[in-house]
């Protein structure tokens, strides 16, 4: 839901065509929820959300990405802003994802490996439609599936981006994410207050004052996963918490 410009994104993650988390990005630590993403897409849509952000986890681990795919066609017809990342890192991806009719898609290993790329994909489609995905531990960035680290911290990468052009990014800790022990909000602040990005927040996020509070401090919106499918947190009553 978007509200004043804050936008809740439930979390989709996808391995094999199944709906999966992972704990700190470990492909050895994953918890699989369903064999149906349809049927969490539903229950989502149901509860208030317009958004959904997938992960193609196959794609991002360099694995065959068919099933995910299929699966994202079948969600298509709900009518939800779908947004995707994992494994985007050439032009035909870019192309055929956005022509499917994905809202956005967003880049991880491309967003640090291929300037041109960024830059071509911003002339092509606008900045709207194209993001960065940056996974950080240690406030160092990393890429592959968050299996490697580079030696850009996150405000040089964040910095960098910008002057490409690129409005909207993700930020993810990954030493949080997966583990419901609560979202990194100072550094949120920092990389949108230093860089002028849009700055949407990930990982970690367990509790509704989370919520409220990426939101009172202007970020462009929250990413929320694990807390969601375990039922530690109603995205019924986020949509609500951040409408007030």
């Amino acid at each position: 839901m978007t509200n004043d410009s804050f936008t809740v994104f439930p979390a989709m993650d996808l391995r094999g065509g199944k709906v999966v988390r992972l704990a700190q990005g470990d492909p050895q630590r994953q918890t699989t929820y369903s064999d149906e993403p349809l049927h969490w897409a539903e229950r989502w849509k149901s509860e208030g959300a317009e958004w959904l952000h997938m992960v193609n986890l196959d794609g991002a681990f360099g694995e065959d990405t068919h099933r995910n795919l299929d699966a994202l066609e079948r969600l298509l017809p709900l009518g939800l802003k779908i947004e995707l990342g994992g494994g985007i890192r050439d032009r035909a991806s870019i192309r055929q994802l956005l022509e499917l009719g994905l809202e956005r898609v967003f880049l991880g290993t491309a967003a640090v490996q291929d300037s041109a790329l960024i830059e071509w994909a911003v002339a092509a489609y606008g900045p709207v439609r194209i993001a960065a995905d940056i996974g950080a531990s240690a406030g160092k960035v990393r890429i592959k599936g968050w299996q490697e680290s580079t030696g850009f911290s996150v405000l040089q990468l964040g910095q960098m981006l910008r002057r490409q052009g690129l409005e909207w990014c993700v930020l993810t800790d990954v030493s949080r994410d997966g583990t419901c022990v609560g979202i990194d909000l100072t550094s949120a602040m920092e990389l949108q207050s230093a860089t002028g990005l849009r700055v949407v927040a990930s990982g970690g996020v367990s509790r509704l004052e989370q919520v409220r509070s990426a939101r009172l401090a202007g970020l462009a919106g929250i990413i929320i996963g694990r807390a969601l499918y375990d039922g530690n947190l109603s995205l019924r009553d986020c949509m609500t918490s951040v409408s007030i």
